[in-house]
């Protein structure tokens, strides 16, 4: 009985490492392609310094986002569409927030936060002239981990996959390497490029998150309890009201 139904499970599972996979090697590959470039050591000690900054911000996110996997998971589970509906609402407004607050102080700060990590001039200068890009990041980078959060808990990896395989290495990738080789715009052209695909993913997010009808995700939850709960669920129901 425990490997019943267990292909449904695996599959998720699949879905799930293909969706984050997506996501870290497309950023991972920015890095990959700026070591190409002319000035290579310059860009990459630039872009290293931007990356790092993300990265402090992102780990804020990540922990959002296993948050509203949760909460919206147990909404679901507890027959709540409304209730789920305005918990991924406010925590989106909540991370924008969050967000703009993190790209104003990157674009203050711009011409010194690179003192945190070396001494060099020429790699803050290079720093600052990327602190646009970076703080166009963070501002992108508040919404998407908490909509991919939304995915998890409504158990919508496949699509998230699809999206970001289209957003990111059919558009954003090809997009970044004509504007960084071809053009001859450099790192910038690289980050841009690829900064586009982001924001095509998280936008065509933000369009599946603003139709989605959470009360037939209720009715799809409800039906997976009734498959994988391993009890009733009436008696399941019954049982919670009278405690």
């Amino acid at each position: 009985m425990a490997f019943k139904e267990i292909w449904s499970f695996v599959t998720l599972s699949l879905a799930s490492a293909v969706m984050l996979c997506l996501e870290i090697w497309y950023m991972m590959s920015l890095i990959i392609l700026t070591g190409h470039l002319d000035n290579a050591v310059i860009a990459v000690d630039s872009l290293s310094v931007c990356m790092n900054l993300n990265g402090w911000e992102a780990m804020l996110f990540i922990g959002i986002n296993a948050a509203i996997s949760v909460r919206v998971s147990n909404e679901l589970g507890s027959g709540r569409p409304v209730a789920a509906k305005y918990s991924v609402y406010v925590t989106v407004f909540q991370s924008l927030l969050i967000g703009i607050f993190f790209t104003v102080v990157i674009l203050i700060t711009k011409s010194y936060f690179a003192l945190i990590f070396t001494s060099s001039k020429e790699v803050q200068q290079a720093v600052s002239h990327l602190a646009y890009l970076l703080g166009v990041t963070m501002l992108l980078n508040s919404v998407q981990p908490v909509i991919s959060g939304v995915a998890i808990g409504g158990g919508w990896q496949a699509l998230v996959a699809y999206i970001n395989l289209g957003s990111y290495y059919v558009f954003g990738l090809p997009l970044g390497f004509l504007l960084g080789y071809t053009a001859n715009l450099g790192v910038e052209g690289l980050w841009g490029g690829m900064l586009s695909g982001t924001a095509l993913q998280t936008l065509l997010l933000l369009i599946v998150l603003y139709k989605t009808n959470w009360t037939k995700e209720v009715e799809q939850t409800m039906e997976r309890l009734r498959k994988w709960g391993g009890q009733d669920l009436d008696e399941k129901v019954e049982e919670d009201q009278q405690a």
